[in-house]
């Protein structure tokens, strides 16, 4: 066996866990920056304090390590000692205390009303076509999940009552509103599904055999629907998700009642679509309030 606390914990990461090569030398790498930086200190693994680990932590971030390479270092670290624990070769645990730095939560990309407009705006005729735009629209009217959209059956659709029935997360079911041209692109799509629909089928949107649409299929037809539109962005179904929640929240501000059509558990998840366009906000400010009008004769 090594004397090195860190390679005796790399070979257990090899043989018992059977940790891949690439896995073992990202270890490798990580443990041997929080190595070099204890022998700077005099330090040795197995007498480090928490305050060594911080401290630690605190250099890498100085350097401009990423917020993801330095929760990977730090879960190296955890393993090395939550190893040396087991083993008994240390008491206490000096990563307890150490939380990860948490990443900056990125702001969804969001259409504007003129992009959606125009990627739905086709009205190319044929079952496929009549499937696309009522897959779409609904996707945008009720803020659906791709995994929601795809699952949907035809007895979940209430069209006399403006409804649809959507199976989401957990298995929670939750009764969400479609809007008026939803409702006429669904007539339609209906109306045509027979022409593609196998007999024993009983989803919603099926595909060209027949049987239920699949998740990659509805990400390649909207590809092309936003191609044929001239619309160049990259487009992904969840993108129409984004899009239903910045538009309520706009229109609404009722940050709860979104919270329920998207179908999130927890209200925290809803308030990442709570961004603002900072400068409009400038422009209100400067015309409304009475400190931020310059006076006459003022500099």
């Amino acid at each position: 066996m090594s004397d090195s606390p860190i390679e005796n914990y790399l070979n257990v990461l090899s043989g018992q866990r059977q940790y891949s090569a690439q896995s073992v030398a990202s270890y490798r790498h990580d443990l041997n920056r929080y190595q070099a930086f204890l022998n700077a200190r005099s330090r040795a693994i197995h007498r480090a304090e928490s305050r060594d680990v911080r401290d630690f932590i605190a250099t890498e971030h100085r350097r401009g390590m990423s917020v993801t390479t330095i929760r990977r270092r730090l879960s190296a670290i955890r393993g090395l000692y939550h190893y040396l624990m087991t083993e008994g070769h240390i008491h206490q645990d000096p990563t307890l205390t150490i939380h990860a730095p948490k990443g900056a939560r990125r702001l969804p990309e969001v259409l504007s009303p003129e992009q959606i407009e125009r990627l739905l705006s086709s009205s190319g005729g044929g079952a496929l076509a009549q499937r696309d735009r009522a897959l779409f629209e609904l996707m945008y009217s009720s803020g659906l999940r791709l995994a929601e959209i795809v699952a949907l059956d035809v007895v979940d659709l209430d069209l006399s009552t403006g409804l649809v029935r959507v199976t989401g997360k957990g298995r929670k079911t939750r009764d969400v509103p479609v809007g008026q041209q939803a409702r006429t692109a669904l007539n339609a799509w209906l109306r045509s599904r027979a022409e593609l629909a196998a007999p024993d089928t009983f989803a919603l949107f099926v595909g060209r055999g027949g049987k239920r649409l699949g998740a990659r299929s509805v990400q390649l037809r909207l590809n092309r629907l936003a191609l044929a539109n001239n619309l160049e962005v990259p487009l992904h179904p969840h993108l129409l998700r984004h899009a239903f929640a910045s538009h309520m929240l706009e229109s609404s501000g009722d940050l709860r009642a979104v919270q329920e059509l998207l179908g999130h558990a927890n209200i925290a998840t809803t308030q990442i679509y709570t961004h603002l366009d900072f400068q409009h906000l400038a422009e209100v400010y400067d015309r409304a309030h009475p400190r931020a009008r310059k006076t006459k004769g003022s500099s």
